[in-house]
């Protein structure tokens, strides 16, 4: 076959291809990255996604499209680029039927960047419990509901643990205000906290430390009525007796 033939060729294939992959409808070219997606071919599905999105912003695959170019770059761990597209699609289609899903992975986008030890930095858990608010009364019918739940509480409960090291820290200090600052508003913050109790002792020792004795009294009450067989009441007990004469 001469060079010139072998070049006709190779043209012509090229050349259909392109009309070939032209022809496809907005549905097909959206199936096709999804089993792109799939099998792990990812630069291939951004490619038929992306195509799918600028040609046809109209049609509800297009929008489906934005969806799945997110969980493309969630796929990736591209966390930051995966969160800008979720708060993308909310925005712009807040009435879609998967937008308890686009909100449901933007929470998770946070959620994944956070440290689950409570003692390094927590803006990343923050994040995400804000970007959940409301999610069970939002999508109370969300198949996603129960998984946000579970992870707004452990969220939640990182948070006031976070707290409650800071204050404990103060106190190995005995600087007591800063206790009393630290875990008064995290126990109206995060009233359910795990570590609720502790708290509590904690701060009606910092209060008596403090020559407090009637708010000391009436926190170690709370401590006692709350959680009676709770070591962190054994621990105030043994410290500050006289609060509970």
């Amino acid at each position: 076959m001469t060079l010139k033939l072998l070049t006709t060729v190779f043209l012509s294939c090229v050349l259909g291809g392109v009309a070939v992959a032209g022809s496809y409808t907005p549905e097909q070219r959206y199936e096709m990255g999804m089993k792109q997606m799939k099998r792990g071919y990812y630069e291939k599905a951004m490619e038929h996604f992306s195509a799918l999105r600028n040609t046809h912003r109209d049609n509800p695959y297009a929008v489906k499209a934005e969806l799945a170019i997110a969980d493309l770059y969630f796929k990736q761990s591209e966390y930051d680029l995966a969160r800008a597209a979720y708060e993308d699609f909310a925005r712009l289609h807040p009435r879609h039927e998967d937008l308890d899903y686009s909100v449901y992975r933007l929470g998770l986008s946070f959620y994944r960047k956070a440290s689950r030890i409570a003692a390094r930095d927590q803006t990343w858990t923050q994040q995400a419990v804000h970007a959940w608010a409301n999610f069970e009364r939002r999508f109370p019918e969300s198949e996603y509901r129960d998984e946000v739940l579970q992870a707004v509480t452990q969220g939640r409960n990182r948070l006031a643990r976070k707290e409650l090291l800071i204050a404990q820290f103060y106190g190995k200090r005995e600087a007591w205000p800063a206790v009393i600052a630290r875990l008064e508003p995290m126990l109206r913050r995060y009233s359910e906290s795990e570590d609720r109790a502790e708290a509590l002792g904690l701060l009606a020792f910092a209060y008596w430390k403090s020559d407090n004795v009637d708010e000391a009294k009436k926190v170690a009450t709370r401590l006692a009525e709350d959680h009676p067989e709770d070591e962190a009441l054994r621990l105030l007990e043994r410290k500050a007796d006289s609060l509970f004469d």
